[in-house]
């Protein structure tokens, strides 16, 4: 998400209201995390709202009397006053606005998989549906198209992952399939994996294994990779058997390659030089 200078300073004054929010006795923040991506769905749909919303030639108190004209006892007060804060700023843009906007629904649904305990299991869990995204170029164009109803592709997702992932995990997805507008499914879903590891100041460690790794073998390369880089790394373990044999680690844009294919490979293009 690209931002600028004015939306950004939004964006971090409405987090800052929000982890007010969140943090206050009796708020749930998955139903503030779904209240808030509704707002976002709305906004998307009802372009001059949006426009109105974000309107810097209006007042504040004009536009967060808007935005309660409209939402108040269609959300609950604590996501009220996160919109608050949102409409109360400027913007430097509608669609910042609402990109914004996104990000902090998606920032209150992983704070619910944090305070219920499951953030490693919503975090695991994206991690595979997006390689199963990847991994399937029919699917994506599916969960890409834009000329697909919205209520096809809810069905879709729905049909793929509901009962078999966690309800934050299901409703993170959706949302990125519903706001895809084109862009690729798989990586906005990668973002999400980045998010989650965020959430527990971890970075992400892609590795791609020949064979299945055991617990402890596990337990060793994440030992090792976090102290050959000086940080916590949140390890993500797939198979592919025509490796050949070891594995590939990804780190952000570095990749080490252990693996038999990558050894011949790297021996191929020595053996042409």
């Amino acid at each position: 998400m690209t931002l600028h200078a004015a939306s950004r300073e939004a964006l971090d004054l409405a987090e800052n209201r929000l982890g007010e929010v969140l943090a206050a006795a009796g708020t749930d923040p998955a139903t503030v995390g779904d209240e808030l991506l509704s707002v976002v769905a709305l906004l998307d749909r009802e372009i001059g709202l949006r426009r109105a919303v974000a309107d810097g030639s209006s007042t504040s108190e004009a536009r967060i009397g808007l935005v309660r004209g409209i939402l108040a006892g269609k959300v609950s007060e604590p996501a009220l006053q996160v919109l608050d804060s949102v409409a109360g700023s400027r913007w430097s843009s509608p669609r910042e606005l609402t990109d914004g906007l996104e990000a902090l629904g998606r920032s209150a649904l992983l704070t619910s998989a944090e305070k219920s305990g499951n953030i490693d299991t919503v975090e695991d869990q994206l991690f595979r549906v997006t390689r199963i995204v990847a991994g399937a170029p029919e699917l994506e164009r599916a969960l890409s198209d834009l000329a697909a109803p919205a209520e096809a592709k809810r069905t879709l997702v729905r049909g793929l992952f509901a009962d078999k992932v966690d309800v934050v995990t299901e409703t993170l997805v959706e949302q990125v399939v519903l706001r895809a507008k084109g862009r690729g499914v798989a990586n906005a879903l990668e973002r999400l994996v980045q998010l989650a590891a965020e959430r527990r100041e971890r970075s992400v460690a892609q590795v791609t294994s020949a064979s299945a790794l055991s617990d402890e073998q596990q337990a060793r390369l994440s030992e090792k990779l976090n102290a050959l880089y000086g940080r916590q790394l949140a390890l993500h373990v797939e198979v592919d058997p025509s490796l050949g044999g070891g594995l590939v680690v990804r780190v952000g844009d570095e990749v080490i390659d252990g693996s038999t294919a990558g050894r011949i490979d790297a021996l191929r293009r020595r053996l042409a030089s």
